[in-house]
């Protein structure tokens, strides 16, 4: 039984897999590209708003703090889980978070509820840093612009790429259990780890 999952491993037999073109579960330039087109608004908003409202040296701030959640807090406990950092690369290749050095161990289980509100956390703090200085500069049209993007890039997100990541435990996965349970089978030593954690396939 391999402990690494097909996802990760250099040849895998993809033609015959059922789940072949269903997720997410090879790395495709496109789907990198698609969700940086998703992300670009929530970068291109705050940073012209912020500059404008006259605060554009904080941006630096949330530079340091984006820095520190994607290479080393989310890196632990929402990407170190997923079948893509247990490729033999030092830097992460996957549609999200390409790049990302891996500087902690694979954990083939499900994330838990701790990591999950610590992501939360983490990814609230990150939308909320240049909100304040909207405000504070009186940018209020910018404001209401920036949070319809969220909710629009949320919705999108959710709708066609969550739908077909195959990091299960995110709590923006939503990935149908059937296609989960199919992963998991394929994959004997990411099932076992689930199992272990509390999670039933069928």
């Amino acid at each position: 039984m391999s402990n690494i999952p097909c996802t990760a491993q250099s040849s895998p037999v993809c033609e015959d897999c059922a789940m072949h073109g269903r997720l997410m579960c090879r790395f495709e330039r496109g789907d990198t590209l698609h969700f940086f087109m998703l992300s670009l608004p929530l970068l291109v908003i705050p940073i012209g708003g912020v500059i404008s409202a006259g605060y554009g040296w904080f941006l630096l701030g949330w530079l340091a703090y984006a820095v520190f959640f994607f290479f080393v807090w989310e890196a632990r406990v929402l990407c170190s889980h997923c079948p893509y950092w247990a490729e033999e690369n030092r830097l992460l290749r996957c549609h999200a978070n390409y790049g990302v050095i891996k500087i902690w161990k694979y954990h083939p289980g499900p994330m838990s509820q701790a990591e999950q509100i610590q992501f939360a956390v983490g990814a609230i703090t990150l939308a909320l840093y240049p909100l304040v200085f909207l405000l504070l500069g009186g940018e209020y049209l910018l404001v209401a612009i920036f949070i319809v993007s969220c909710v629009s890039w949320d919705y999108l997100l959710r709708r066609h790429v969550c739908v077909r990541c195959v990091n299960f435990s995110c709590p923006m996965n939503a990935v149908p259990k059937a296609l989960v349970d199919a992963y998991l089978n394929q994959n004997p030593a990411m099932r076992s780890a689930w199992e272990k954690s509390g999670y039933r396939v069928g």
